[in-house]
């Protein structure tokens, strides 16, 4: 499915039935994972403008993933697939449909095992675009498409199956929706790898083309990169990539940006601008490309790339300083985690421990769920490894954007107010207390503390701790150690929570709060929804006016509390933070670094005297606008 730089076919008509296509937006529409601001951002470079400046080409392109490379060009094109066609007879259908299921399964096997590789590379948000690709795999309607012209027509499964596939492509390409369009590529990444098992092909992964194949650190010249192709890109080798195709909400865009790789896409005639060998410049920050650079430029870039290094290097020796403000207050800064194979980059981040450990991956695309023994020896890896440091695991969230493949979990029409995290978990006792038996087992090696997610009601959180108390009585009857004094805390994030957290602080011992969920409910926003994206605002009056909410409540009652969600990460946004009171951040670990940089720069009472300025601002933009220029005019670097 994939296409060279030329001869790019045109999409004409729908062409298929309303119910699959539908069926098809809809799970595609759940794999929402992108930076709707980065695209608003980048919005006017959507068209390409060159200016030439002696040999010198300047293209502004799409800005995918930031940071500035020079480099050789290798290119990379792909000539479409030839599909086969010959009739069949009746006798051979079974056959045909049997080819078709055993290359579904195998497809469906390779996606597995790369969203295991990028979950340990990058983590559960990144492995989590995959999710989107299984389910076309397993997609009855598009199957039911395929077996139904399969049996009118007669003709070959991999040319019955292509012709499906294009015409869903070709569907969602006609629609006026630029996220809708861009999930075409990842149909045609899935049908690839369909059609290569039913052809008996092995797939091609060698981003060298014949005539650079010294393994030489290099740029990467393509028509698209699928995500699967960006996710298995060799870091070693490939410094930055540029496409013809591909925007800035796409998958691929997503893992460039996760894993480091500065990339930009929307250059048109690409092949005739760059061949194998050419000196190109990839600024990723900026949405350019550049071709020949004049030695002007190089030195230009040259001090663009020190700058850089020499930030990045200014960071890590942060490692094992204080998170503390000019005016001498203490935060703690932790990171967040989804499988133990991440807990490497958080030692070399200088976290603080775990603030928020995210179980689900444990939980999905399995049959069934993870018995205890398998938990307790996930957790424990990671309570060594943060050791002295505590380490904060949230049970079990599945629900709303995190699907669970064993067959408990139900499909609901509007899973993020359904039976998701805490409702779920007091719903099947059984899978919760195997959970709380691996936790407190694996206290006994270090400090762990237990982080309930999604509580509406203090009823909720009574009756989780009421299941945690047999777990402790089953542990003690059998002679199992555990800390039997371990926290429990609660996470805030429905605004129903923020009004009872008086009474919800005196049962816990602190608060954690999830400012994408806390925002989300209460704008009534999905930011995954293109519609409305736009709308999500953390800094708008009504949310920072529920954290200030929480961070009273916990005040009074002697807990603490910390922030877990986006905001943590968000370095414009931490001036409010710090003015609102929280005691602790947790984030992602590649971001502890700037974060520890910015909590060091910035003093308590300017970022209390911001907060205060604020009160009656309505405007979440001029509330974004003014926590930016102080965050700017206090590490500007940073944001260079």
């Amino acid at each position: 499915m994939a296409k060279g730089p030329k001869g790019h076919k045109g999409h004409k008509g729908l062409g298929v039935k309303q119910a699959s296509l539908m069926s098809l937006m809809s799970l595609l529409s759940f794999s929402c994972w992108w930076n709707i601001e980065l695209a608003l951002a980048q919005s006017s470079r959507y068209n390409t403008l060159m200016t030439e400046r002696d040999s010198e080409r300047r293209i502004h392109a799409v800005a995918l993933a930031p940071g500035a490379v020079r480099g050789c060009a290798v290119t990379h094109w792909v000539e479409p697939e030839k599909i086969p066609t010959r009739a069949i007879t009746d006798d051979e259908l079974s056959l045909e449909i049997s080819r078709f299921e055993s290359a579904l399964i195998a497809t469906r096997g390779e996606l597995l095992d790369l969203q295991r590789k990028i979950t340990a590379a990058s983590g559960i948000e990144e492995a989590s675009i995959f999710d989107a690709h299984l389910m076309v795999v397993e997609d009855r309607a598009l199957v039911d498409e395929v077996l139904k012209s399969l049996a009118e027509r007669k003709l070959n499964i991999e040319r019955i199956f292509f012709d499906v596939a294009e015409k869903y492509c070709q569907a969602l390409a006609q629609i006026d929706d630029d996220y809708l369009r861009e999930r075409v590529i990842d149909i045609e990444d899935v049908s690839r790898r369909i059609l290569r098992h039913m052809l008996g092909k092995e797939e091609n992964r060698n981003f060298l083309s014949d005539e650079c194949d010294d393994g030489k650190p290099h740029i990467l010249i393509a028509h698209d990169l699928t995500p699967s192709d960006t996710a298995l890109l060799d870091h070693e080798k490939v410094l930055a990539f540029a496409t013809q195709v591909g925007g800035a909400t796409s998958h691929t865009a997503i893992m460039a940006r996760s894993l480091g790789i500065p990339a930009v896409a929307g250059i048109h005639d690409l092949a005739s601008l760059v061949k194998t060998g050419d000196t190109v410049i990839v600024d990723g920050t900026r949405g350019l490309f550049i071709v020949h650079p004049t030695p002007e430029t190089l030195e230009e870039y040259d001090r663009i790339i020190a700058q850089q290094k020499c930030l990045a290097e200014e960071l890590s020796r942060l490692r094992d300083t204080r998170p503390e403000t000019l005016d001498g207050h203490r935060l703690h800064l932790a990171a967040n985690i989804e499988v133990p194979e991440e807990m490497p980059a958080v030692v070399a981040s200088g976290a603080e421990g775990i603030g928020l450990f995210r179980t689900e991956f444990l939980f999905l695309n399995h049959d069934d769920p993870p018995n205890e023994n398998e938990q307790y020896e996930a957790y424990l890896r990671v309570v060594q490894a943060a050791a002295p440091h505590a380490v904060v695991i949230r049970t079990l969230d599945i629900g709303g954007d995190k699907l669970a493949a064993f067959h408990i979990a139900k499909h609901e029409a509007n899973p993020f107010l359904g039976c998701r995290a805490i409702r779920f978990c007091l719903s099947h006792p059984h899978i919760f207390k195997a959970q709380l038996r691996a936790i407190l087992r694996a206290s006994a090696h270090g400090r762990v503390h237990i982080l309930l997610p999604m509580i509406s009601t203090l009823d909720e959180l009574c009756e989780a701790k009421h299941i945690l108390q047999h777990c402790r009585a089953e542990l003690d009857a059998a002679g199992i150690p555990y800390d039997r004094d371990i926290q429990i805390g609660v996470m805030i994030e429905i605004p129903a929570a923020v009004f009872i957290a008086d009474a919800l602080a005196r049962e816990a011992s602190f608060f954690s709060i999830g400012t994408n969920d806390l925002t989300q409910y209460t704008l009534a926003v999905d930011r995954a929804n293109d519609c409305v994206a736009r709308l999500f605002a953390p800094t708008h009056p009504a949310v920072l006016h529920l954290i200030r909410l929480t961070v009273e409540a916990a005040k009074a009652n002697g807990i603490r509390v910390a922030v877990c969600g986006e905001m943590a990460g968000e370095i414009e946004l931490l001036p409010l933070l710090l003015g609102l009171g929280v005691d602790e951040l947790s984030t992602a670990a590649p971001a502890v670094p700037r974060v520890k940089r910015a909590i060091q720069s910035l003093s308590l009472a300017e970022c209390r005297q911001l907060v205060e300025t604020l009160r009656t601002e309505s405007s979440p933009a001029r509330i974004l606008e003014q926590t930016t220029a102080l965050a700017k005019s206090r590490y500007t670097q940073l944001f260079e």
